[in-house]
């Protein structure tokens, strides 16, 4: 069966270059451009692996995770923060708030990849 992603990205570059990279690879892929979406989305899809912006429309990267953390349904989804948000101290937020890991942007697109196939263990 084939993995879904939920890319939540509110800038169309970032969401291009994860989607051509991730289709590539063989991953399904579930796309929404602010937190409260991606919320949402995740709540109905149960895709295996959120990639999450932080700095989002409607609900940041923290709270959406915060969210999808609190809920018995999607608590078990691995949540990556990828984020330009790279200062000392971010990725402590990001993994306070939920995210079961932290990309910074620009991120190496080996990489992220690497990253995605080590938490759905399908290298």
């Amino acid at each position: 069966m084939t993995k879904r992603i939920l890319i939540v990205e509110d800038t169309e570059d970032n969401r291009r270059i994860l989607r051509d990279l991730l289709t590539v690879a063989g991953y399904d892929l579930l796309e929404a451009t602010d937190g409260g979406s991606g919320v949402a989305l995740a709540l109905r899809e149960r895709p295996d692996l959120v990639l999450m912006d932080i700095q989002l429309p409607v609900l940041d990267g923290y709270e959406a995770t915060r969210r999808l953390k609190a809920d018995p349904t999607t608590r078990h989804i691995p949540v990556v923060a990828v984020t330009s948000y790279a200062l000392s101290g971010d990725e402590g937020k990001a993994l306070d708030a939920g995210c079961d890991g932290y990309v910074a942007k620009p991120f190496s697109p080996r990489k992220i990849l690497a990253l995605v196939r080590e938490i759905l263990q399908d290298a």
